[in-house]
């Protein structure tokens, strides 16, 4: 027997900002998801911004990582030990995946943030066990690999309509282009106006905002479907069920011979 969520499913609609820049806590989605709304956290206080976590599903126990923003060096270090001891476990392995990315900048980088994030991503590629991806929010860039997206063939992979999913964020990807357009103009002993750059800018906003929509991603078959948010649980079980009996399954070649009537 297992015991239902504590909290209200139906708050699940509104628990992730649709925002990625505001935080959140993925808690708050695990506490009306998960058995109990009951989860044995893995180095709660070290890479804090990354929650990796034992729990169960309608009775059958799984892992869980989940993001509450940017993967820093600590943060994957504890995910990548987190998923070599489910593997060891044969723990199924949650990705609730909410996350602009790994950290940038001098400080992180110093801080061996590509080793560190290089270990999380290969850890994900070599593990065995069921991997099962949710986009709850933002999926972007290295992120997006370090969590389980579709080029790491996730056993299931789902999305909440208000998710998004991309290289990185519509507006990144067009601040980055006017900076790269400003420095080749200035090379040139140019100047770019303004009102070109902002141009620019509105263009490549728009194209990265319809390509990174949940709808237009799930369109390309590039997940297994959007879910509505409140239907996470039971999409989880079901998914859950479906590998424990695909493992209990045992496929034996015939030996028969070409028979012609």
């Amino acid at each position: 027997s297992y015991q239902a969520p504590l909290y209200d499913v139906e708050e699940l609609a509104g628990a992730v900002p649709t925002d990625p820049k505001v935080p959140y806590d993925c808690r708050e989605v695990l506490a009306r998801v998960v058995d109990g709304s009951d989860i044995e956290e893995f180095k709660p206080r070290y890479g804090a911004s990354t929650l990796c976590a034992y729990t169960s599903i309608t009775g059958i126990a799984c892992a869980v990582i989940g993001n509450n923003g940017p993967i820093d060096p600590n943060g994957a270090t504890k995910a990548a030990q987190f998923i070599q001891l489910c593997d060891q476990a044969d723990l199924p392995i949650i990705f609730l995946q909410n996350t602009t990315g790994y950290m940038v900048g001098t400080e992180y980088e110093q801080a061996g943030m590509i080793k560190h994030g290089s270990k999380m991503i290969q850890a994900v590629s070599t593990t065995r066990v069921p991997k099962i991806s949710l986009y709850i929010g933002a999926s972007f860039g290295a992120g997006n690999y370090g969590m389980c997206g579709w080029a790491y063939e996730p056993d299931f992979l789902f999305a909440w309509p208000s998710a998004r999913t991309g290289v990185m964020a519509g507006q990144s990807a067009a601040t980055t282009m006017s900076e790269v357009a400003k420095a080749g103009a200035a090379r040139k002993g140019i100047e770019i106006p303004a009102e070109t750059l902002a141009e620019q800018e509105a263009v490549i906003r728009a194209h990265f905002d319809a390509q990174e929509d949940a709808y237009s991603s799930s369109g390309r078959v590039l997940d297994h479907g959007v879910i509505d948010p409140r239907d996470t649980r039971k999409v989880l079980a079901f998914c859950l069920e479906t590998i424990l009996e695909g493992r209990q399954r045992v496929l034996t070649p015939n030996s028969f011979a070409v028979a012609r009537m």
